[in-house]
């Protein structure tokens, strides 16, 4: 199974792939570069909201590991076990989407004065800033890093749609399913991929897919545990 998700990333998904007996080829579209820069400052935050790992990661190294006591609302369980992992206390997981998330912060927290600061990349999925302004609450977006598209398909990735070796992708953002869709056609690989299924997390992720895959199949609900059960009833 080909893992195109940013390094940072892919050592964890490739690890759950190798417990339900796959063999993952890491093979990232992405490289992320975090913004430098001073401290933020938090004065008057109610609570901060985390759509990626890669922000999560991002807004500690800016933090310089100072971490405030505030809640963290995350879009998945992903980036919930990223916060926790650096240290924050007050985590929660919307268990999905930027919709999800939105309604997990209604749920917790009444609409007030003060903002909540969303630490997001130069690229950002949904509208979360007008979700949570049609509930009254105060939005701030942060830029802390970006994640920059590779200009060619990793040659390890496509050795092994050459070779037949590749069985399917796990694509997990309609960013990088359009990248691969591109870079697989560049590549001159974009008809080999006919035997390969893409899993995709999303509608919006298949939406963008583009290859003549043998199966696009999509998870359940948008988290990664849903998208590698997809694996377990995948055709012989």
């Amino acid at each position: 199974m080909l893992v195109t998700r940013p390094e940072q990333d892919a050592a964890a998904t490739a690890a759950r792939l190798r417990d339900r007996g796959f063999t993952p080829i890491v093979t990232p579209l992405m490289v992320v570069d975090v913004a430098a820069g001073p401290a933020l400052d938090l004065g008057g935050t109610r609570g901060l909201l985390m759509t990626s790992a890669n922000g999560v990661r991002a807004f500690a190294e800016r933090q310089a590991g100072a971490l405030p006591d505030l809640p963290v609302f995350c879009v998945g369980d992903a980036t919930a076990r990223a916060a926790r992992a650096a240290g924050f206390g007050n985590v929660e997981s919307a268990g999905g989407d930027v919709d999800d998330l939105a309604r997990l912060v209604m749920d917790r927290l009444p609409p007030g004065d003060g903002p909540l600061l969303h630490v997001a990349g130069t690229k950002v999925a949904g509208d979360l800033a007008g979700l949570l302004a049609a509930g009254g609450y105060a939005y701030r977006r942060e830029v802390l890093y970006e994640a920059r598209a590779a200009e060619t398909l990793p040659e390890v990735a496509a050795t092994a749609i050459r070779s037949g070796e590749a069985a399917g992708v796990l694509l997990h953002s309609p960013r990088s399913a359009a990248l691969f869709d591109r870079l697989v056609t560049d590549a001159g690989l974009r008809g080999a991929c006919g035997g390969m299924t893409a899993y995709c997390l999303s509608a919006n992720v298949a939406a963008k897919a583009g290859a003549p895959w043998a199966a696009v199949r999509v998870a359940a609900r948008p988290t990664e545990g849903d998208l590698l059960d997809l694996l377990a009833a995948r055709a012989p």
